[in-house]
């Protein structure tokens, strides 16, 4: 007997990817963030331009509310599952302009700053994590109100 390809009677969730240039800090928040929040009903991943690795101090503000992003890594866009995409949403500049054209995807800019670069004369960790808190909250109401009417289009 021949083996038989499996079917699924489900449709696939709608994916969102999240692109930034080192896929270390607020594309990994929005990842979070939209797989705490929206999970029951869309898949999340991010990427980067030229993935580094992922920022402790990222880890350490989404774990402040409840998101751990410690198992992420960083990744290159080409290991997103891009058949699984449905929008990308750039958070950084630099990805922005350096977005590849995914045709069949919509492709949105929402930029937000860069807390590496806001904490760079930080005194401490702690004073680092104001900068950090601020932008995480920035992209958690991102993510919790327009991606899901993003989403629908």
């Amino acid at each position: 007997m021949a083996a038989r390809a499996a079917i699924s009677v489900f449709p696939r969730m709608p994916g969102v990817a999240f692109l930034c240039t080192g896929n270390s800090c607020r594309s990994q928040m929005a990842e979070g963030w939209l797989r705490h929040l929206h999970s029951a009903h869309m898949q999340g991943f991010s990427a980067g331009t030229m993935p580094t690795t992922l920022n402790r101090l990222a880890v350490r503000v989404m774990a402040e509310v409840g998101v751990d992003i410690s198992g992420h890594t960083s990744k290159s866009i080409d290991a997103l599952p891009m058949d699984q995409v449905d929008l990308l949403v750039t958070v950084c500049g630099d990805a922005h302009d350096r977005c590849p054209i995914v045709p069949g995807r919509r492709v949105i800019h929402h930029g937000f700053d860069d807390p590496p670069r806001l904490a760079a004369n930080a005194g401490s960790d702690d004073e680092a994590m104001l900068h950090y808190r601020r932008v995480r909250d920035e992209i958690r109401e991102f993510v919790q109100k327009n991606v899901p009417v993003l989403l629908r289009g």
